[in-house]
């Protein structure tokens, strides 16, 4: 079976010009943008651009804004093209690959900031992240034009931050969240998977694992914060290298709420953790999401 073609774009002026004229075809212009490393959870919101949309661009970009001093921007996975198959099989008809410097020109200064939502979960321990991820996206936006974007809910709070984004900068995009996409074992998929050895993976599987105990929880009526955190946190501590959070928020401005506080009908529960070289993310919302199947040795 021949491969699908998938033009490659390094330059922006060349990624403006393709979406410019697949609008001028009548078609809608769908845009996926990614950091590479490309897995199974990356081709899934390929294939609903494709659905959603008749010209689908998926960016491929190590941005270094959203990265701290200490984190792992260097050795970051760079495999553009494996990422560039991928998203062809997947229905992409080009992919945007730049150099740094085309996206950060010489002497560039401008930093975009979404307060409120930024400050808090991942935000706390990433200071600065935020401000990156908007600001990259915002270039990615300017440059894909009125289009529908497509991320995943598994960086539940970067949605939100882009979905303020675009209400707040009155810019022509759909955002579309696509649900988590999982190991068959239960470890929502991440590029940074690929650094945990067979026991890490193990390991890792206990965020997932009291995910999906606190789910059965609030489906039994616990709504008490606390408890619910400890459920999750039990699950977690004997097994994880440390916990960054473990948080059941607002499900739409993602403030914590406290441990002597009772749930709604609905709330995003939030963790993330450090499992050997990893840092690992995952998330449900009670009220919303089902439990995570999790295969785990018990």
């Amino acid at each position: 079976m021949s491969q699908p073609s998938c033009v490659v774009h390094h330059e922006p002026e060349s990624l403006r010009q393709a979406c410019n004229d697949a609008r001028a075809k009548g078609l809608r212009v769908g845009l996926v943008p990614t950091m590479g490393a490309l897995h199974a959870g990356h081709a899934a919101l390929v294939s609903e651009a494709h659905r959603r949309c008749g010209f689908v661009a998926a960016t491929v970009f190590v941005n270094p804004t959203q990265f701290g001093p200490n984190e792992d921007f260097a050795k970051y996975p760079r495999t553009l093209d494996r990422d560039v198959a991928l998203c062809a099989e997947a229905g992409a008809c080009c992919v945007f690959a730049p150099p740094v410097e085309a996206m950060y020109p010489p002497g560039e200064a401008t930093r975009v900031r979404v307060s409120g939502l930024t400050e808090v979960l991942c935000g706390a321990s990433r200071p600065g992240h935020f401000d990156g991820v908007a600001t990259i996206v915002t270039k990615l936006f300017a440059l894909a034009g009125p289009c529908t974007a497509v991320f995943g809910r598994k960086d539940y709070q970067q949605l939100k931050v882009i979905e303020r984004l675009v209400r707040d900068l009155l810019l022509p995009v759909e955002v579309v969240g696509h649900p988590i996409v999982r190991e068959p074992d239960g470890l929502a998929m991440s590029s940074r998977n690929r650094y945990l050895s067979d026991a890490e993976h193990a390991r890792a599987l206990s965020l997932s694992a009291g995910l999906s105990d606190a789910v059965h929880a609030f489906e039994r009526g616990e709504r008490r914060v606390g408890v619910l955190r400890g459920i999750v946190r039990s699950r977690m501590e004997p097994a994880v290298d440390s916990i960054d959070y473990v948080e059941l928020a607002h499900a739409d401005t993602v403030q914590p709420h406290g441990d002597e506080e009772t749930l709604g009908a609905r709330a995003l529960l939030a963790v993330a953790a450090k499992v050997g070289p990893a840092r690992l993310i995952d998330n449900v919302v009670l009220g919303e999401d089902p439990a995570p199947k999790v295969e785990e040795a018990r």
